[in-house]
């Protein structure tokens, strides 16, 4: 699959989630045993169109996964586990935490990630991101200090993708903050200046270059 990928979308680069180019911007998470939270995701329905995202989910926080993420990745700091799933094929935006965010492909999924560092003036070019090609069953860490956003299906199905952050992320701001960046709590945000409906809900735009699109 990852070969074909390459193929068809040649003006990214794409490469396979254990590629030393991962490096910079997570690891992957070796031992975990995601059988069980990836059959309990299997059965939360897709939307028919669009993705969808639940920041906690207590089917997958009950799961003895959860206590491992938590120590693991997260040195022991409550945990939620959520789920993002539905159908995108785009960039569409990027968000960032201070906080490592660990991910869960319960379908093949690519993520198309970028380096905070990269931002200049709250901007960044469309090509300064790569993609990675994750298989059914991976489980990564992708570093605070790297942008990411909704994973991109390759399976006309759609995609599904366990998340796991610190408690409260990406909740509801208790008051609108000063940065206009940070729309959630512990969520900085800029759309691609071709989202129009995300710009018209707030988000600032700043992603120029084409609106990358995953083909499959």
């Amino acid at each position: 699959m990852l070969e074909k990928l390459k193929q068809l979308n040649k003006e990214i680069e794409l490469y396979d989630v254990t590629d030393q180019a991962f490096s910079p911007f997570g690891r992957v998470i070796a031992g975990l045993d995601v059988s069980g939270i990836t059959e309990a995701a299997e059965t939360i329905r897709y939307p028919d169109s669009g993705s969808a995202y639940l920041p906690s989910v207590a089917a997958f926080e009950a799961l003895p996964i959860a206590a491992e993420i938590r120590d693991e990745c997260f040195g022991t700091l409550p945990t939620q586990i959520g789920y993002c799933y539905g159908h995108n094929r785009f960039m569409n935006a990027t968000e960032w935490h201070i906080s490592s965010e660990v991910n869960i492909a319960v379908t093949p999924v690519v993520l198309i990630l970028g380096h905070v560092w990269d931002l200049e003036d709250n901007a960044i070019d469309a090509s300064r991101f790569k993609a990675f090609y994750l298989p059914a069953g991976a489980a990564v860490e992708v570093y605070a200090t790297s942008l990411h956003y909704t994973p991109c299906e390759v399976e006309r199905e759609g995609f599904g993708c366990v998340v796991a952050l610190p408690l409260g992320t990406n909740t509801p701001l208790e008051k609108k903050a000063e940065n206009p960046l940070l729309i959630r709590r512990n969520k900085w945000l800029i759309s691609h200046v071709e989202n129009k409906s995300l710009i018209e809900s707030g988000a600032a735009a700043g992603i120029t270059g084409p609106n990358v699109e995953i083909r499959y």
